[in-house]
């Protein structure tokens, strides 16, 4: 709402200001509301060119939500929404874009019909009639310029160019570096002029019957009188917009590239059921939360091509390796160097797998998972591989972490197949077999939900009991299974946290906002990285 409100009122009191000023008069009168549209929409084009760069300060944001300045949880879950916003920005852009185009093309037709010798200075028009040569002044060729890369990156950053070649999307979107040095420079060529003399000569003030010379800029009209407004061109603003929130974004881009020149050590590699591959790794000082994630890359797939990785197991005091799965889907885990060199590791040694594939990180990035453990009571909700930011979570109550807030857990797991459960089964049953040594069995409340009942079996291994008694077949029912912590913990504050299909996201989003059971309260945290 703020955002909102801040694009509103900078459009409206700039529209209104080049409508009602008095250093504008001649130049309105001319142009007429095109003028207004083409300076009102430039001013929300400076402000969200740059806010949409902030969103995208990773590790500043980060080390915001690890300090104790922001104290505020909902403060906190604003900063889950940074990529939201990003988009919203870039959404705000490519709008006022085509605005102020729009109004610019109609003051380039102004420009031509409403020329006359009696403002000479203002028109940017040398003769009545001249339209095309207009556009090819400096404005005009960085204007097209600027709306051509915009384009560009529109379409690319289209979910389905994205999943289907996330390359280009990355190329393109990289472009925004030449986006910034044309947008800066884009005012140069004076099209648009203002009246710097208001004051000794406010509009109107035409003398008559005199023959001085006003900065070289003494405009005669026909009838023998000169116009004795002092006019200039405008100033160019947009760097002041755009050079602190790129100067930051930069540093930071510079901090992350020193922080991940350096490869990963691969201490494990573990092949589980569906396609799915476990990675234990080390990396010297590296400090990670439950919740957070990596982004991860690998040059021998793609030099320039990132992604991210929730951790599913961070470093402790007593073992500093971190882990993260990954499941074989697409076209970069998928790609065959990965592969063979994963599969080459599982039967030969880990140093003759380091002259295979050298993987490169950066992070740790804050995640929406790490405020787990800042509710009395929380329900985590995963989607097949949708469990890993979970993972992490329940690793760190394995392991003992202490100092949080956290009282009871719900966890609820759904897979298509039984066989993904396998992933994280000697997880779940030492968590359960340690809350139960503690007397502690009400703390960790598990259910876990198959969806694809053709060929199942149940899971017979005597050391995987505590899971097959809490299997269900089928899908959850959501809204009785909210009702139910309702009941179970009333006048609270629960934290709903998921991670896996849309469906899922939007049915639980759908009841947190509308279920009040028992004067519970529910507050819906996504996951989400597409």
């Amino acid at each position: 709402m703020l955002w909102l409100g801040a694009n509103t009122w900078l459009f409206l009191n700039t529209f209104q200001l080049y409508a009602t000023g008095q250093e504008y008069h001649y130049l309105y009168r001319m142009l007429g509301v095109g003028l207004c549209i083409s300076r009102a929409s430039a001013s929300v084009l400076n402000l969200n060119c740059s806010l949409v760069l902030l969103p995208m300060c990773r590790s500043l944001l980060t080390f915001i939500r690890g300090t104790h300045v922001v104290s505020s949880r909902k403060t906190r879950r604003l900063l889950d929404k940074s990529k939201t916003f990003h988009v919203a920005c870039g959404v705000a852009v490519c709008l006022f874009s085509v605005v102020h185009v729009s109004a610019h093309l109609v003051n380039v037709v102004n420009f031509s019909v409403s020329y006359s010798d009696d403002f000479p200075a203002l028109n940017f028009a040398r003769y009545k009639g001249e339209v095309k040569s207009l556009m090819q002044h400096f404005p005009g060729v960085t204007g097209v310029l600027l709306v051509l890369i915009l384009l560009l990156m529109f379409i690319s950053s289209s979910y389905c160019v994205r999943v289907s070649n996330y390359e280009i999307f990355w190329y393109t979107h990289n472009l925004f570096i030449v986006f910034y040095i044309i947008l800066m420079v884009h005012m140069l060529g004076g099209a648009l002029k203002y009246q710097t003399n208001v004051e000794a000569h406010p509009p109107g003030c035409l003398r008559l019957n005199q023959m001085s010379l006003i900065n070289n800029l003494v405009l005669y009209f026909s009838d023998g009188r000169f116009f004795c407004a002092v006019c200039v061109s405008f100033r160019i603003q947009t760097w002041l917009w755009v050079s602190g929130p790129l100067c930051l974004y930069c540093v930071e881009r510079f901090y992350r590239y020193i922080r991940s020149s350096s490869p990963v050590t691969i201490v494990a590699v573990t092949r589980h059921p569906c396609n799915v591959i476990e990675l234990r790794m080390f990396k010297k000082n590296f400090k990670a939360r439950p919740g957070q994630y990596i982004v991860l890359n690998c040059p021998s797939v793609s030099s320039f091509e990132n992604h991210p990785f929730t951790l599913t197991k961070c470093p402790t005091v007593n073992k500093e390796t971190f882990g993260i799965h990954l499941r074989v889907v697409g076209d970069w885990t998928g790609m065959r160097a990965i592969n063979n060199g994963l599969l080459i590791l599982l039967t030969m040694s880990v140093f003759l797998f380091l002259f295979i594939i050298r993987l490169y990180i950066d992070g740790p990035f804050g995640g929406p998972s790490e405020e787990v453990f800042n509710y009395d009571v929380s329900l985590c909700v995963a989607g097949g591989i949708g469990v890993t930011p979970f993972a992490c979570v329940l690793h760190a109550l394995l392991d003992g972490w202490r100092g949080f807030r956290l009282q009871r857990l719900y966890f609820v797991w759904v897979c298509r197949e039984l066989q993904s459960f396998y992933w994280f089964a000697e997880l779940l049953c030492a968590l359960h077999q340690k809350l139960w040594q503690e007397n502690r069995p009400d703390y960790f409340n598990l259910k876990l939900y198959v969806s694809q009942t053709d060929n199942m079996q149940s899971m017979s291994e005597e050391r995987f009991g505590p899971l097959a008694s809490r299997l269900h077949v089928g899908r959850p029912r959501w809204k009785l299974l909210l009702d139910e912590i309702g009941k179970g913990n009333k006048h609270k504050r629960v934290g709903v946290f998921c991670c896996g299909p849309k469906g899922i996201s939007r049915t639980l989003h759908r009841l947190c906002n509308s279920a009040r059971s028992c004067g519970t309260t529910f507050e819906f945290n996504k996951e989400s990285f597409s």
